[in-house]
């Protein structure tokens, strides 16, 4: 009787689900984007491309109401530019080289749906991961808009899945999604957390260094717009937090209930944060537990809401499960727990 390795029956399986969802992906291309945030993204980087502060419009506002401003860290921006430098001037050249490669990094979610379930020997939550990711509405709405958010998502993931192995490698991989988009910025702290518990000595030098390989990317992308005008990048930046709350679903936060504003209305949100940081602390939870936790209380209760938000939620929905482990490994160190799985 013929007998097939698991290993290449779960090769033939990607080779089977990747084109399915990358078909149905590259359907939903013939959308619109003029006018969604990616079409703003190269506004930015035809402003840098002609010597023009794309920070700088935040100057003339008053923090509150969004005139689409730059306020990701400019790596994207600067990819922008250089790909319109390159030639690619007109947006719908732009945006068609753009959709390849966030295609590409869809994909590449979907393969560590599935490796990170596998390699810890549950064959079908990676089936279930995989399915969950590419047919979900929440990616496809992604893949519609043509947001950025593939590239910060897949770094985001593939830095937890490195992180008990090589760390210096995920410290990097944070270190690049935030330079994408800084969602990311929210989970920072577990990674902080997770150094510090897995460091024998030194600990505090030692966070240190990871907080500074975590910092480089954005610090890195951003030095010529601080050098250029230090307080209309700062302002940028800030703008997340003082914006006026608005989303696409209709439905208000607790905040806007208890009359908070401002900074006061990122409260709730900040202590629900605290919460999923002192229960990491405590070891009571897993890696992708954690992270779950983290972005469910930044979609719950941010005052900002928009549909992409939920994508970055989704993949942690299945890979949570992956944190059921053996008894007695709860409480073990990050490295450990990995490397038992």
């Amino acid at each position: 009787m013929l007998r097939i390795d698991s290993r290449a029956l779960a090769a033939l399986y990607l080779l089977a689900v990747l084109p399915a969802g990358a078909a149905l992906h590259v359907y939903l291309w013939k959308s619109e984007t003029a006018w969604e945030d990616v079409y703003y993204a190269w506004v930015e980087g035809h402003r840098i491309l002609v010597m023009e502060n794309p920070y700088a419009r935040i100057l003339d506002g008053d923090m509150r109401e969004n005139r689409k401003y730059a306020t990701y860290f400019p790596l994207f921006y600067e990819l922008s530019s250089l790909a319109q430098l390159a030639g690619l001037r007109q947006y719908g050249q732009w945006i068609a080289l753009w959709r390849f490669a966030f295609l590409l990094f869809d994909m590449g979610i979907t393969v560590l749906m599935f490796y990170i379930p596998y390699q810890r020997r549950m064959p079908s939550l990676a089936v279930f991961g995989t399915m969950f990711w590419l047919f979900n509405r929440w990616t496809l709405h992604v893949t519609e808009v043509a947001h950025i958010d593939f590239i910060p998502i897949l770094f985001l993931l593939w830095s937890l899945a490195l992180f008990g192995t090589h760390r210096r490698w995920a410290l990097l991989l944070i270190s690049l999604s935030l330079g994408m988009k800084q969602i990311a910025i929210f989970v920072v702290p577990l990674y902080l957390i997770w150094v510090w518990q897995d460091t024998r000595e030194s600990q505090l030098k030692e966070v240190l260094k990871a907080g500074a390989l975590i910092a480089s990317v954005p610090a890195l992308a951003s030095l010529p717009f601080i050098i250029w005008n230090m307080r209309a990048f700062v302002l940028s930046i800030l703008f997340s937090v003082t914006r006026s709350p608005e989303g696409h679903f209709g439905v208000m936060s607790v905040d806007t209930y208890l009359g908070l504003d401002g900074f006061l209305a990122r409260l709730p949100m900040l202590g629900l944060l605290a919460l999923s940081y002192w229960l990491v602390w405590r070891r009571t939870v897993g890696m992708y537990t954690a992270v779950l936790l983290v972005l469910a209380a930044f979609t719950g209760f941010n005052p900002v809401l928009f549909r992409v938000y939920l994508a970055w939620l989704t993949p942690f929905l299945p890979l949570a499960v992956c944190d059921s482990t053996p008894p007695g490994m709860l409480g073990a160190s990050t490295s450990e727990r990995v490397a038992s799985s």
